[in-house]
């Protein structure tokens, strides 16, 4: 690779930010420090937040932007004027979108020829992928964003490949930047699974309540063992509800009788750590939902390091974040009976699980962030690698 001599300014915008968790909010921040890493001079515009007193010390600066996480047109209109109001900062400036809603305030101001920067980065994670292709006008915008891109990443091959499909302009300039474990991750002990009969075996899924996410697929599942080994399993939920109706018919599973379940709530994480130390399985049986696909799974790299086997269905990127047979063991999605055999599996084989967990603390830790950073804000005009 030849040299790189990285541009002086990254200005990275979101909507999804610390204290915000989830997969968005950790690649922003991971990106960011990264950027920093490389001598650039970063700095984050994010939503407001209620409370600045639990920001870190990080190597860069946070600018609070005036909208929230949500994707509304009041957020993407308020978005918009700072944009404006900021254009002459960051025509001099790489700016870097690293979700969907900056992306899609910027294709309004975009449109009328009123914003141009020194460089324009992206990333896409999938769903947003289906829904901007799907509309007509969005499908137009979006192409006129991927043409005038720098440089695109992704997290997965799945994602590359759907970007390239649907837009095909992308393929020459959109590079694979994989996920990987948070930089302030700290690599728990081995867990040792249980193979006591009298303590119960937990399976652990950490995820925002939606359908895309399966929880209650996982919940059935394990509702259809033999009733011997369904009595010692114990089902632990973590996360936020981002559909009460969903929410709603999980604990209405929940509440019949066979798996004892424990909603958690969104945890912060030291207390999710406590959770992990816990568990002996982690199962997340994620579905494409409509427009909505998993692109990849920061969550998948996170139970791996605690040495825990992992329980997922094969769709969307899953299978870049849980090698199947090696660190956990991948389903076809809608095959229920295949899924509680795959939980039987791992509930029944205390061996299994340990082998599984340990090999997955090493595949966790085998990407980094500084890389991605290394391709996405570097001056030299490679080409990106076929999808």
């Amino acid at each position: 690779m030849h040299a790189t001599t990285p541009s002086r300014e990254v200005i990275i915008v979101t909507q999804e930010f610390h204290p915000k968790r989830g997969g968005i909010a950790t690649v922003t921040e991971e990106m960011a420090k990264a950027a920093a890493a490389l001598g650039l001079t970063v700095e984050v515009w994010a939503p407001r937040a209620e409370s600045t007193d639990l920001d870190k010390p990080w190597p860069f600066a946070v600018h609070r932007l005036p909208v929230d996480s949500r994707h509304g047109w009041i957020n993407r209109l308020r978005l918009v004027r700072e944009f404006i109001r900021e254009r002459r900062r960051l025509r001099r400036a790489t700016v870097y979108l690293s979700e969907p809603g900056p992306m899609l305030a910027w294709m309004l101001v975009a449109s009328f020829g009123a914003l141009r920067v020194r460089r324009l980065v992206l990333t896409f994670h999938g769903s947003e992928i289906l829904r901007f292709h799907a509309n007509p006008l969005l499908r137009m915008l979006t192409r006129r964003l991927v043409r005038r891109a720098f440089r695109i990443g992704t997290l997965t091959r799945y994602t590359q490949q759907l970007l390239c499909d649907r837009f095909p302009r992308a393929a020459d300039k959109t590079f694979r930047t994989p996920g990987a474990l948070r930089t302030d991750f700290a690599l728990p002990p081995r867990h040792a699974p249980t193979d006591n009969r009298d303590k119960p075996i937990v399976v652990l899924t950490v995820g925002r309540l939606h359908p895309r996410k399966g929880q209650l697929l996982a919940l059935q599942a394990l509702q259809s063992l033999p009733p011997g080994l369904r009595a010692r399993v114990e089902y632990h939920v973590v996360g936020p509800v981002a559909s009460a109706p969903y929410e709603r018919a999980l604990r209405a599973a929940a509440a019949q009788p066979g798996v004892t379940v424990r909603f958690w709530g969104n945890l912060p994480d030291r207390e999710l750590e406590t959770v992990y130390a816990q568990a002996d399985v982690f199962a997340l049986t994620s579905i494409d939902h409509g427009h909505s696909v998993e692109g990849f799974g920061l969550v998948y790299l996170e139970a791996s390091a605690h040495g825990l086997p992992v329980v997922a269905h094969r769709v969307g990127g899953v299978s870049e974040a849980v090698d199947d047979g090696r660190t956990g063991l991948l389903v076809e999605p809608h095959h229920p009976t295949a899924l509680t055999a795959a939980f039987r599996t791992l509930l029944e084989d205390p061996a299994l699980r340990r082998r599984l967990g340990e090999a997955g603390r090493a595949w966790a830790g085998r990407h980094t962030w500084s890389r991605a950073a290394e391709l996405l804000f570097s001056e030299t005009d490679e080409s990106a690698p076929s999808p």
